[in-house]
């Protein structure tokens, strides 16, 4: 009889360690839950990712395909100019407040009203 409660002790024991493994262990249910959030955070990071990798790819097609494109870059990243076209640079006025422009209107030598 003595065996028997030394067996069911073992086994109670026994149980209790692997339930603590399940619950705190290494690979238990707290670490599953963490890499699920991993795995969803890299997820959203992924498709954002892919997003920007389409668009890229879009540009690039447009760029291959179209002498449009490349003149259109060429002309707001370089500042390219045709033969025979005048450039026209327009500055805003510093303050864009509607006081500011007041101001300015005085300055240019106008009548405020």
């Amino acid at each position: 009889m003595r065996w028997i409660r030394l067996l069911l002790v073992v086994l109670v024991a026994l149980v209790a360690l692997l339930q603590y493994r399940l619950w705190f262990g290494q690979s238990g249910r707290h670490a599953v839950a963490a890499l699920g959030q991993q795995v969803l955070k890299q997820t959203r990071e992924n498709e954002g990712l892919q997003q920007r990798n389409d668009a890229l790819a879009a540009e690039v097609e447009d760029l291959k395909s179209g002498e449009a494109a490349v003149e259109e870059r060429a002309r707001s990243e370089l500042g390219m100019i045709k033969p025979g076209e005048t450039f026209y640079r327009v500055v805003e006025p510093e303050g864009t407040a509607p006081a500011a422009e007041g101001d300015a209107a005085n300055d240019s030598g106008e009548a405020a009203p």
